[in-house]
Formats: C-alpha cells, sequence, structure tokens
C-alpha cells in the first residue's frame, strides 16, 4: 500500500510509502500557518552551528499486545544544540498491513495532535491551499512488506520537540507462532533506547522468545552477534514482559554488523515471538461488551494430500539470476513435495508447455480460445501428474534445470492451461482415494502481451473458468518489480488466495521456498463458520483451505444470550464439525473488530466492479476508529490557523535527482541506516515553479519560490527538463517506461551489438533490412521503435526488447516490425 503524507509551510514533510507497493494512495497532511522561528530576519547563524544537528535523546518503542491484537507507540524525543533553527526528521517503518491512529507532535511548549479525514475532502481543501501559496516536499525509504511514516519539521534554536505515533495491527499466526515485528530506525545513536513489549493473552503462553536482530530487506538468519539479549519475563501463565534496552556502543556494534554504518545507529528489526496453548474444542471464542472474535486452528488434524501445479514463467525478462533463483527455488521445493502428494508443471512464455514429467519431456500446447479453452484443449492429449515419488520428484527436477528463457509473456495461455489440468484430475479422481487437494501456483515477472493482453479480461475469464467446476485457489507470485502487482493480487484474491511479492534479491529462492512451506500442508477445506441470528456485521465465514501453521480468524458483534458457534470442514478422512466453547477476554474486542471489518472491506474493494457501498463503510469505520486507510487522510493543524490545508498526491522521489537538493538528513537528525541504504531527500530549491512529468517514475523536482518579509511559497508548473532536452524521443518514452532508465546519459542503449542511438521525434528512416522475428512470432522488418507502435504492448521491459531488437543504419536500436503494419516512413 503506498501511503504518503504532506506538512505544509510548519515545515514541511510526510510520507508513508510501501516498499511493495500495493493498490491504492492513503494521503497525510500536515500543516499549519505559523512560520518557524528563526530568529532575526536576514540573521547569519554561527559557524560553530553549521555542523550541530538535531539530537534524539530519548526513543521508546511500546507495545502492548492483547488477544494477538497490538497497539504500538513509538515515541521521540529531539533536542536542537544550535544557535538556529535547525531541521529534524521524525521517521517510522511500519508492518504492511498496519493502520496509523494517532499522531501527535509537541513543539516547544505547543502540542498538535492529529486527527483523521475522508480523503476527497482533504483533496478538496488541498487544492486551495496550493494555489494559495503553500509548499511541498517529498522523502523516502525502501523496508519489505512495510510502510514508511516520515514527518520533517522545523525546531527552533536550543528548543526540544516530541513525537508520538501510535499504530495498531491484528498479529497474523504463521509458522506455528505470532510474529510482532518491531522497525528500529532512529538514523542516528541514540543515548537513550528502550523497546518494551507486554503480551496479556487469554490462554496460556507456550513460548516467548526474541530471535536475532534483522534487516528488514534479507531472509532472516540465526546470528549470536546480532542477539539482542533482551531481557524477559513471565509474569504468570499468560503474560509476558519483554525488554530491549541497548546502549550507546551496542546500537553501533549491531549497526556495523547488519552492514551500516555505526555512526547511523540501530537500523535494524526486533522481532518478538510467541504461541498460545489450543484448545481442542474447535478454537478459541472471546466474547464480550456486544464483540467477538474466534480464532480457529484445529488441534491434531492430519495433513491432506495435495496435487501442486505450478504456471511458470520462462520468458525472455527471466533471463540470467532470475531464471536461475526460480530453479534453485523448485529444486528445493520439490524435495519438500510429500510422496503421497502429486503435482503437474506448466512453463509459459511466447508458447505453452505442459510438462510430461513422467517421460521426461514437455509437450507444445496450442488452441485458439483462450476465453473458453477447455474443448479444443481436451483433444490435445495433455500429460497428467505425476506422482511425488523420490523418482518423479528427480525427474521433475531435471526438466527444471533444463528451463531456458526466451520470448514473450503468454499469460492467458499458461493459466488456462493450469486450470485444465486441475479440471481435468478432478474428475478423474471423483469419488476415488485418489482425490487431492489442488492448488495452483502461479509465478510471472512480467505483464502479458501474448494472447490476451488486458489484466482486467484476464482476471474475469480465469475466475470464471476457476468457479464452474473446480475451484481451485490460486497463489500468485510477483518476481521483481516489473511485475504487475495489483493485477497479481486482485487475480489471487478473486480466486480465494493471496499473491506474494518475490523480492529480486540473492534470497529469492528462498523467498519462494518460504512461501511454499507456508502453504505445503492443508489441513482442512471448505471451512465454513455459522453464528446464532443475533450475531451481525460478521466478518468472512468462508474458507477454501486452512493450513499448517496458520489461522482462521472471524470477528463480528453479537447482541443476544446464548452464543452457540459451529464450524464444518473437510479433513483428511472425510467431513468434520468443531463446536468451541466460549471464553472471556483480557481486553475490549471493539477496536479488533473494526480494524479487521475495516482491513476485509478495503481488501473486497480492490476487486469489486462497483466500490460505492464498500468505500462508504471503510470510511465511516475509518473515520469512527481514527485509522488512516486508503479512503481517510491524517491532518495536523496548529490551534488558531485559519489557512486550509492538504494532501500531496505522492508523486515519486526521482533517485538522481535532475537538481541539488538539500537532503533532509544533512540538515536534520538524519534518516541513515534505513535499509537498502536509501537516503531521505526532500527536495527545496531556490527557484520558481514546480515541475513533474507523472508517467516518468522517479523524474520528479520540487521548486518553491521565497517571497521576502511576507515569508510564504507559491507552486507552480514549469516544462521538465526531459521535455525539453535536445535528442530525446519524448513520444515513445512516454509509450514504454522502461526506456527512462534503459537510457544511457549519452541518450544510447546498450544493446549486445553496440551503443545504438534512439532517435529524435523527427528522425525519418524507411524500414528496409528484413529480421527474422517480431513480437508477435513472424519475420518483419527493422524499423525505429516509435514507428512500430503496435508491438509497444508486448515491449514490457528492456530483456524483452532486447529480443526483438535490430539495427538501422549502423547506429540507430530498431525493432522487428510486422511486414503488414502501416510504418511510418
Amino acid at each position: 500500500m503506498k501511503i504518503k503524507f504532506l506538512i505544509l509551510p510548519f515545515l514541511v514533510i510526510l510520507n508513508l510509502r510501501a516498499a511493495l507497493s500495493a493498490p491504492g494512495d492513503v494521503s497525510f497532511i500536515v500543516s499549519s500557518t505559523e512560520q518557524p522561528k528563526e530568529g532575526k530576519e536576514g540573521e547569519i547563524p554561527v559557524l560553530e552551528d553549521a555542523n550541530l544537528v538535531p539530537v534524539i535523546y530519548e526513543m521508546d518503542v511500546h507495545s502492548n499486545v492483547t488477544n494477538r491484537y497490538a497497539k504500538t507507540v513509538i515515541t521521540n524525543r529531539v533536542k536542537n544544540p544550535a544557535k538556529s533553527a535547525k531541521q529534524t526528521t521524525f521517521s517510522v517503518v511500519l508492518p504492511e498491513k498496519a493502520f496509523i491512529s494517532e499522531f501527535v507532535m509537541e513543539i516547544g511548549w505547543n502540542k498538535y495532535k492529529a486527527y483523521v479525514r475522508e480523503k476527497e475532502e482533504a483533496k478538496k481543501i488541498y487544492t486551495k491551499a496550493v494555489e494559495s501559496g503553500q509548499s511541498a516536499a517529498h522523502v523516502a525509504i525502501s523496508t519489505r512488506d512495510s510502510n514508511t511514516f516520515t514527518v520533517s519539521v522545523n525546531v527552533g534554536a536550543q528548543e526540544k520537540a516530541t513525537f508520538y505515533l501510535t499504530y495498531e495491527e491484528l498479529l497474523e499466526r504463521k509458522n506455528n507462532q505470532y510474529d510482532l515485528v518491531l522497525n528500529i530506525r532512529p538514523g542516528q545513536v541514540v543515548d537513550h533506547l528502550n523497546v518494551q513489549v507486554y503480551i496479556n493473552e487469554s490462554r496460556p503462553l507456550v513460548f516467548v522468545k526474541t530471535p536475532s536482530l534483522r534487516s528488514g530487506n534479507e531472509i532472516a538468519k540465526n546470528n549470536d552477534k546480532l542477539d539482542p539479549a533482551s531481557f524477559i519475563e513471565i509474569i504468570n501463565s499468560t503474560s509476558a514482559l519483554v525488554k530491549f534496552q541497548p546502549d550507546v556502543v551496542k546500537q553501533q556494534e549491531y549497526a556495523k554488523e547488519l552492514g551500516g554504518i555505526e555512526s547511523n545507529g540501530l537500523a535494524a528489526q526486533f522481532v518478538v515471538q510467541y504461541e498460545v496453548e489450543r484448545d481442542p474444542q474447535g478454537g478459541e471464542v472471546l466474547l464480550q461488551d456486544g464483540y467477538f472474535v474466534h480464532f480457529f486452528v484445529p488441534k491434531d488434524a492430519e495433513v491432506i494430500p495435495k496435487h501442486v501445479y505450478f504456471i511458470l514463467d520462462t520468458s525472455s525478462s527471466m533471463y540470467g539470476n532470475k531464471l536461475q533463483q526460480l530453479k534453485d527455488a523448485m529444486t528445493s521445493i520439490l524435495d519438500e513435495i510429500k510422496p503421497e502428494d502429486s503435482l503437474s508443471i506448466v512453463e509459459f512464455n511466447s508458447e505453452i508447455y505442459v510438462w510430461d514429467i513422467e517421460n521426461e519431456k514437455s509437450i507444445l500446447a496450442q488452441w485458439d480460445n483462450y476465453r473458453e479453452p477447455f474443448e479444443e484443449l481436451g483433444k490435445l492429449n495433455l500429460p497428467g501428474p505425476v506422482s511425488a515419488t523420490k523418482e518423479g520428484v528427480e525427474k521433475a527436477k531435471k526438466l527444471v534445470e533444463n528451463m531456458q528463457a526466451g520470448g514473450g509473456t503468454h499469460m492467458i495461455g499458461g493459466l488456462d492451461a493450469g486450470l485444465y489440468l486441475v479440471k481435468s484430475e478432478i474428475e478423474r479422481t471423483k469419488g476415488s482415494k485418489d482425490q487431492r487437494q489442488p492448488l495452483v501456483i502461479f509465478l510471472t515477472d512480467g505483464q502479458p502481451n501474448i494472447g490476451l493482453h488486458s489484466t482486467v479480461e484476464i482476471i474475469d475469464v480465469v475466475t470464471k473458468l476457476n468457479e464452474d467446476s473446480i475451484k481451485a485457489p490460486l497463489y500468485t507470485l510477483a518476481f521483481g518489480d516489473l511485475a504487475d502487482e495489483d493485477f497479481l493480487r486482485k487475480l489471487a484474491l478473486k480466486n480465494k488466495a493471496f499473491s506474494r511479492q518475490i523480492y529480486e534479491a540473492a534470497d529469492a529462492a528462498i523467498q519462494l521456498q518460504q512461501f511454499y512451506r507456508q502453504i505445503s500442508s492443508p489441513l482442512l477445506s471448505d471451512v465454513h463458520f455459522k453464528y446464532n441470528d443475533d450475531a451481525s456485521e460478521v466478518t468472512n465465514t468462508g474458507f477454501p483451505i486452512l493450513y499448517a501453521g496458520g489461522e482462521i480468524v472471524v470477528t463480528g458483534r453479537f447482541v443476544g444470550h446464548e452464543f452457540d458457534p459451529t464450524i464444518r470442514a473437510v479433513g483428511k478422512r472425510g467431513p468434520l464439525t468443531y463446536r468451541p466453547r466460549v471464553h472471556k477476554p483480557v481486553n475490549s474486542l471493539e477496536r479488533l473488530w473494526a480494524y479487521l471489518t475495516v482491513r476485509e472491506t478495503l481488501q473486497k474493494m480492490k476487486i469489486a466492479k462497483d466500490k460505492t457501498e464498500l468505500t462508504k463503510k471503510a470510511l465511516k469505520l475509518a473515520l469512527k476508529y481514527s485509522f488512516v486507510t486508503e479512503v481517510t487522510s491524517l491532518v495536523v493543524v496548529k490551534p488558531n490557523s485559519t489557512l486550509p490545508i492538504y494532501p500531496d498526491e505522492g508523486y515519486p522521489i526521482p533517485r538522481e535527482p535532475a537538481y541539488p537538493y538539500a537532503s533532509a538528513q544533512s540538515s536534520g537528525y538524519g534518516g541513515g541506516g534505513f535499509a537498502g541504504g536509501q537516503p531521505l531527500r526532500a527536495e527545496l530549491l531556490e527557484d520558481s515553479g514546480y515541475s513533474s512529468t507523472p508517467d516518468t517514475p522517479h523524474r520528479v523536482t520540487h521548486k518553491v519560490v521565497r517571497k521576502p518579509r511576507v515569508r510564504t511559497t507559491t507552486v507552480k508548473p514549469v516544462p521538465s527538463p526531459t521535455q525539453t532536452e535536445k535528442g530525446k524521443n519524448t513520444t515513445v518514452e512516454h509509450s514504454l517506461k522502461w526506456l527512462s532508465t534503459a537510457l544511457s546519459e549519452t541518450n544510447t542503449l546498450s544493446l549486445p551489438s553496440g551503443e545504438l542511438k534512439l532517435g529524435e521525434d523527427s528522425l525519418k528512416i524507411t524500414p528496409s533490412e528484413a529480421c527474422p522475428k517480431t513480437p508477435e512470432g513472424k519475420e518483419g522488418v527493422c524499423s525505429l521503435i516509435k514507428d512500430c507502435p503496435q508491438v509497444f504492448p508486448q515491449l514490457t521491459d528492456f530483456e524483452v526488447y532486447k529480443s526483438y531488437s535490430c539495427v538501422l543504419q549502423k547506429e540507430y536500436a530498431g525493432v522487428c516490425c510486422p511486414k503488414k503494419a502501416e510504418v511510418a516512413a
């Protein structure tokens, strides 16, 4: 989820941003008409102030966990030792599914508390604010599976400031435990760093532990040097207190071990893991004050045999390291498939191959009707599954090792073929002991460019095919930054599963393995929860599968007297019925209910065609409980201010700024030590106007004009530098977004045949030389890229383009264009 913030002139920045960008923007605004105190006008700061920056002298992270619901408060206390005003930055990395519920700033003697407003309302006021002369800027950092909240503000000479941020989340059970992940990233060494976690559960604790500190951008490994040496006190059977208080020396040691800069202090994830005892009667139902929550984990359930269908992308964009990582992951995953399971593999690039694992070969599958494919596919005599015996697994490994990348991305073909195999196997084994739970795993790193190109249409076609007689959970894996995460997330949600981002890093193979382990052991299928008629506003009650190590959570409202919940499911040996007992919680359940209801409603919004009612429902609850979400904005207004303030629309931050910029970390306490080594950046420039190219990622500049004495700012559009530079081909760059990063500083493309020019818009070269293969798989003619727009949908990235590239006049980069196309002369 990409969530962004803005502080207007009080100074200046809020940004909450997901490293794994999920759909939707949430704007956060902090503003005031009052200007920061900077001493007398025209006063020059003394030289001794030049290197002085605000210091965090205390940082507290307090988390309270009850009923698996965590409320975390982060407090930063900052002082400015300089004799002039200085900028300081408060930055927090939040768990991806957490909702901010409160933010307060204390500056000098004044306290400013945030409030939540509807996003569109905020946007309207923001527009007025911009017109009246407000300024804006951005900062950004990156950490896996997280969002980032950042505020930059001026602190007066030798004054103090305190920031309080509260966020809430429901902990998810994975691998037989709950993980509370706290990101500790102050950006500097802190004299007093105190982390405290209080756990108070309704059932006895099985264990409480704190593993090695993590960087947040790689799979965690045990490391004695990163042992947090935390203090764990078991207060009683159901509660515990955990403390982590590293001194200055220890913070620097941790920073060094994690690959950071010692002076930037600790930049790590502190994790508390725990588990509770399970009730064998059918989970734990808590009921109080008209709200209930049901935690369901079946005890002693047997693992159901499964049939795993892998649908794997081997298009040209997978060439190199990504394909090798996929091979490594598949080899490890195949070793983990149990002998009672079976598997099938479909490979797709420009063509579709269904693997005949038993005979160690692949079968080319070709058909025409992608919307209703089953009749045609039924005539192809496609191979069936192979049992996951030692022999079957070894044969599959050989085929995996022989996979090669090349061609386009025939996504619908791979999905059609995979679902046909599921349907065929369900029909073949119906009513027999060979019947297994189907699991479909779909991995891609790009976007569809063969067959059906529309992702909306692909979702509709696949969901319809899967609904008719198959109903298999379809898990999607977005491999790398170029995968369409929004599409893959919607595809999975519509097909009763979830999506995962696989980061293109050294540990990608391990990420794939961990994903598989999460779904490798189905315990129950067709799980349904039934409650009394007096139950209302209940979250989802139907689930296709429950996996070992996980948990199902249902919550709702109840106003009756006799609460009699029932769970019905199918296990390895047939239908099962559970009747759980009702208990009293250790704390109120209302906010847990509100949180889960809002989160589920937002999830439904992503795949709904008519979002109106769902948006109203999410907005109503988010405003009532002060949750910052995709439909609400966070606002801070200083007392007695009258000018309106509001949200920034979230322009991207340049990786390499077009102009010099003022770094938030250079003038404040800094943002160093953040994962990925990406600094916080805020561009505040002495010039007029504002320019951005929204269609070109990471190319945006911010400029402000400072008016003497009036001390306000104006924001005006100016032409983008990329639109005025000579030699640029802006038309093709607008259509092919990846060109902006593929082009060198001299506006050339690095291809196997050398450094070739893209060519200006006005350049004309008549296509003449024949080329062997267009993106449509036919012979064509070499044309300038700009002169063959009909193939743009297939040119999804630079690697794909290279496979269809050609050379014109020994100096220009071309593309193999269809002969019959009307190519501009």
